[in-house]
This record gives C-alpha cells, structure tokens and sequence, in this order.
C-alpha cells in the first residue's frame, strides 16, 4: 500500500493545477511510476457545475496506461480541503485514496477507504454521485438488492442519440413494470419531468410519500402529489419484492 507521505510528494504539482483551474475544481490522478516514484497526472474536469469535478474518462484511461492509478486528487475552491459527503462516497467507489488540496492555501488531506455510507436523507446533489438513481441504489442496497452503477453525463437524458438509463437497464436490474394502481411499498416510480426521456426516479415509501432526489436540492421524503403522479411514466417492482 502506498503510504500518505508518498502520495503528498504531488501536492506542488496538484497546487499549480488548482491555480490554473480556480475558481473550477481541478482533478486529476496520481500514478505510481516504475522506480516507485508518484506522478500526478493532471485531467479535464467535465463536470458541469465550478464546485464539483468529474475527471474525463479519456483521460483517466490514459493515465492508466502510464502506471497504475494510487490515488485521485482534486481542488477545494476557497473551502476547506475536508471531503465532502460526496467525496467520502465516491472514495468507496474508487477503493482508491484521495488527495484534496485547497486553493489557494495549498493545504491538503489524504483520505481512505473507511466504509463510509452516506445517509439517505439531506445529502447534497451532485451528478453522478449523489443523484436519484443514486438515492435509488442505496436505499435497495438496505432491501439487500444489489443494483450496479452506471456511469452518466450531466445532460444524458436530453442527448438525441444518448442512453436510456433507466428503460435500458433496469430488466437486467431485476425489475418489472406493475400497473400503477398496485403501486406499494418499496416499488420505484419513473417519472419525466420536461426531458426527452424518462429522467427522474423515486422509491414509494408508502402511505403517500416517496424518497428521491432532484437536481440542485437535497434528497428528502416528500409527498407523492399531483406534480409527481402526472410525470410517471412507468411503476417497477424488484423480482425478489413480488
């Protein structure tokens, strides 16, 4: 395992990317070279929002065909260099340590892996990581249902010739569509809220209330009313839940 000490040899390099990036999140990715020796790799952010980064997956690849990956490192803009909820998910998900480095201090935290889970209720948005379909992989994971992830772009359910998250991939998830008048308990409503295709999602808690996500508020229970009922589109129920 790569120690902290190492991976904090990059941190000049990560404090020149920040510079050069500010007031956008710079992110990139620290490699361990043939001699042992760390690399930063600097990497477009193709987040769509200044206060969250998301590294281009060329670029990723690239790196990685340099060396292998030992850490990811990004900027805090004007903001402790502490993880937020989002990084310390996203943390578990890479499997990966984190260097952050503040601009335009230059401190820095490393974080590992902890087996942290976010909870369910109050987390701030942010695309990719804590969304919807996120909210909705997470509360199934507490039902003990398995759903994988899937990687998404800001904007996909706009994109002419983009994917169909949800309707592409949740048979293969374990779901089947029920006739809405059987909504209960645990099923998961689609819904299209002004987009080319189904965009939004929602677990049915019961008794009236749903659990969900959208974009730019915190995730919340909230009553399943008239706005939300006239955007579904479709009622799924896991197969382990018939």
């Amino acid at each position: 395992m790569t120690n902290d000490d190492s991976i904090a040899r990059v941190v000049p390099y990560v404090v020149i990317h920040a510079d050069a990036e500010a007031p956008r999140e710079c992110c990139g990715v620290v490699i361990a070279q043939p001699d042992g020796e760390p690399l930063y790799i600097a990497c477009h952010n193709i987040a769509p929002a200044a206060q969250h980064f998301m590294i281009d997956p060329q670029d990723y690849a690239s790196a990685e065909d340099t060396g292998p990956v030992i850490a990811i490192a990004h900027s805090h803009v004007f903001v402790p260099p502490q993880p937020t909820d989002a990084d310390l998910a996203s943390i578990e998900r890479t499997g990966l340590p984190w260097l952050i480095v503040n601009h335009p201090t230059g401190t820095h935290t490393i974080t590992r892996p902890s087996g942290y889970v976010a909870p369910l209720l109050g987390r701030p948005f942010v695309h990719g990581v804590h969304d919807c379909y996120a909210i909705v992989r997470d509360y199934y994971a507490t039902q003990g249902i398995a759903l994988n992830d899937y990687p998404r772009l800001y904007g996909w359910w706009n994109e002419p010739d983009g994917p169909d998250l949800y309707r592409e991939n949740f048979a293969r998830e374990g779901f089947v569509e029920v006739p809405r008048e059987t909504l209960r308990e645990h099923d998961l409503i689609l819904m299209n809220i002004r987009a080319r295709r189904d965009n939004h999602m929602a677990v049915y808690l019961g008794r009236g209330v749903i659990l969900h996500h959208l974009i730019e508020q915190p995730s919340r229970r909230e009553f399943y009313g008239e706005f939300y009922q006239k955007r579904t589109t479709a009622v799924l129920r896991h197969r382990t839940l018939m």
